[in-house]
């Protein structure tokens, strides 16, 4: 989904965010910029630390541990982003901010294991498949509750949200997955279940974040629009 090539500073980015937000006829300052760091050196992450970047988003589990001590020295809150698998869980559970891709009930059930045997509570978000997407990961919409029922008596674990990628497409064809998200979103507020808090709603990437924002976006993820497009290296390291 990560469209957009052109690099931008991440000043001009807030700006953008900030203009969006008052689309939306909401607060400036409301939603939270997520640098989404994939393949992405120190070095070219550094320079957006020092314009204001204060939260980024890794894709892959030894990404993560690489580069954790970095963005903690730096001040920035790291979250992962990326499809999880369950053996590396244990990378990241008491250090993520949050785990913002948690798609199935033995990744819950892994994390709340490492959670409670380290003694802390990991916060998550919850990944929807708004699309019903076949060959994509998520929790089907229909089947949201139940799973969040399931995850609330799990004490390792803090349900702070929901996330989503849509089917790919520009701001026009995703926007009405948006809306679906934010319909979602609250019709689980209104389900008012023990332990299941919805504050977050992680959508939009460098393609479609304004869409996001419009539709009530509190975290978008920016990669290609804040550290420019990937190489053909790693992108032919992430097939």
């Amino acid at each position: 989904m990560d469209t957009q090539k052109v690099k931008c500073g991440f000043k001009e980015i807030v700006g953008q965010v900030n203009e969006a937000e008052r689309a939306a006829g909401r607060r400036t300052g409301e939603v939270r910029i997520i640098g989404a760091t994939k393949f992405k050196t120190a070095e070219e992450i550094l320079p957006v630390i020092r314009e204001g970047l204060l939260e980024a988003g890794e894709n892959r589990a030894g990404e993560f541990v690489e580069k954790y001590d970095f963005f903690i020295e730096n001040g920035v809150k790291p979250h992962f982003i990326g499809a999880l698998q369950t053996n590396k869980a244990k990378y990241l559970v008491g250090r993520a901010e949050l785990i913002q891709s948690v798609d199935r009930l033995p990744l819950a059930e892994e994390i709340n294991r490492l959670a409670v045997k380290r003694g802390v509570v990991q916060n998550i978000l919850v990944e929807v498949n708004i699309g019903s997407e076949e060959q994509k990961s998520g929790v089907l919409p229909d089947e949201l509750i139940g799973f969040l029922k399931v995850v609330s008596a799990m004490p390792g674990i803090g349900v702070k949200g929901l996330m989503c990628i849509p089917p790919m497409g520009n701001e026009t064809q995703t926007r009405p997955y948006f809306a679906a998200m934010k319909e979602l979103f609250e019709s689980v507020k209104r389900e008012n279940i023990p332990n299941i808090e919805m504050k977050e709603l992680s959508m939009g990437m460098s393609g479609d974040y304004k869409a996001a924002i419009l539709e009530g976006a509190t975290m978008v993820r920016i990669g290609s629009a804040l550290f420019g497009p990937r190489t053909a290296a790693a992108a032919a390291a992430d097939r």
